[in-house]
């Protein structure tokens, strides 16, 4: 029996006790979801070292913690505001254990009918164009965690934005954990419809200095010449597991892009999947991993050019200090008859310490031969001339290894959307930076 079993069986009956405590009317289809998630779950099991896409992710860190369903928030708002900043001036939507809390929310009026609701809501009132979407990106019986999050699906985020319509300001979805091992399935639906724009920063964060486990799942639908963007920020515990799962599907003349700041966190694992399904789409993915201690965080993408006329671009980068470990595997598939595709794929990172490691796997899959794609990895240490440059000019080690590590980092944030963002994120980003230079051992 694999040693994963017993913490397999925990997660399953603390998904089953929070449907359990929500209780109330929900319509028939969530429940077959949730009955099919749970037997997909229940015979896949948890992933172990032996499967090629987790050889280099122990699940081990998931057993150390008690995995009992989240209970009620006690969180206030001056917590919510400290713990949101620095983007407290966007419209914020509160979630917490993965339920909304409308009292610390304050949405704006939001332009035409874009909408930004609670799923329970939505199942409560049995809204039916919710539950054509939900579900219908991911595919349960293919990653494990996200079978896990649907059998625990209780209550999310579900963004509409409706044909034409603009969305100016940037929601703010904050998902917060409460830690003392407490699980949560934060989830969240996304739909923009032809020709709209919308802006979505999904934030988690902790309340406390407990950890426990987060099982986020996103699904996002960009219809035609629709534009979405989607910055998500993962700023929990430094001793947190972090699960997450993003599918992604565009249609014709669309534009996505998602760009990932991961900050925090013992054990992170990210898996990102979009499907260019209509010509002329384009796709961008941003990545920002930094960490320190004995944190392991995991990339793995999938953009799969399934049409002609698409283009994608992606750029992760990594700063690692002290004994932490980071892991990217980026697939690109072009598909047969997807010609005049343009795939771009680059993973660069940067070790502060001997103990830091990186492993990392970009991949092209091409069936089509009228195309243009590129790949490639960097791995590498601060370049000790430009360090000696900066010492010359009276600047300390400390002050000149800060400078070189932000301007490593800068190029990620100054692609993030809306103004102010880079911004505002600049100074928690830097600390970070800061605490990986002088990580030795423990996160």
């Amino acid at each position: 029996m694999s040693s994963l079993r017993p913490v397999q069986e925990r997660l399953l009956a603390a998904a089953e006790a929070a449907v359990d405590a929500a209780g109330g009317a929900e319509p028939a289809w969530l429940e077959a979801q949730r009955r099919e998630a749970r037997a997909a779950f229940a015979e896949r099991g948890l992933p172990t070292t032996r499967d090629e896409d987790w050889r280099y992710t122990n699940l081990a860190p998931l057993a150390e913690l008690a995995l009992r369903p989240a209970g009620p928030t006690s969180l206030a708002r001056e917590q919510l505001e400290a713990l949101a900043s620095p983007l407290f001036a966007c419209s914020l939507f509160a979630f917490a254990g993965g339920r909304a809390v409308p009292a610390l929310s304050s949405p704006p009026v939001l332009p035409g009918g874009a909408r930004c609701d609670s799923l329970a809501q939505l199942f409560a009132d049995g809204a039916s164009d919710v539950g054509a979407r939900l579900g219908h990106h991911v595919d349960p019986k293919a990653h494990p965690f996200a079978a896990l999050n649907a059998a625990g699906l209780v209550d999310g985020a579900a963004v509409h934005v409706p044909r034409g319509d603009r969305v100016e300001q940037p929601l703010h979805l904050v998902f917060a954990s409460g830690g003392r091992g407490e699980v949560s399935h934060p989830r969240a639906l996304i739909v923009a419809e032809a020709g709209s724009e919308v802006i979505v920063v999904q934030d988690h964060v902790s309340v406390g200095d407990a950890p426990g486990f987060t099982n986020a799942v996103t699904e996002v639908h960009v219809g035609a010449g629709a534009s979405v963007q989607l910055v998500i920020l993962q700023r929990e515990h430094d001793a947190q597991v972090h699960v997450s799962n993003l599918q992604v599907r565009q249609e014709r003349d669309s534009r996505f892009g998602a760009h990932t700041l991961s900050l925090s966190g013992r054990l992170v694992r990210n898996d990102l999947g979009a499907v260019l399904a209509g010509e002329g789409a384009e796709c961008s993915l941003d990545g920002l991993t930094v960490a320190g201690g004995e944190s392991v965080v995991d990339h793995h993408t999938e953009v799969d050019h399934a049409v002609p006329h698409c283009s994608s671009a992606e750029l992760y980068k990594g700063v690692l200090g002290g004994a932490a470990r980071g892991v990217f595997r980026g697939r690109v598939i072009v598909r047969p008859g997807a010609q005049k595709t343009d795939a771009s794929q680059s993973n660069r990172n940067l070790l502060l310490g001997a103990r830091a490691e990186i492993d990392t796997r970009p991949q092209l899959e091409i069936y089509a031969d009228d195309v243009k794609c590129s790949h490639g990895s960097t791995i590498g240490r601060l370049d000790e001339d430009a360090l000696f440059y900066l010492r010359a000019r009276a600047l300390s080690e400390a002050r000149a290894r800060d400078l070189l590590t932000r301007a490593f980092a800068l190029e990620v944030l100054e692609r993030l959307p809306g103004k102010g963002l880079a911004e505002g994120l600049d100074e928690a980003v830097s600390e970070r930076l800061r605490r990986a230079h002088s990580s030795e051992g423990s996160p």
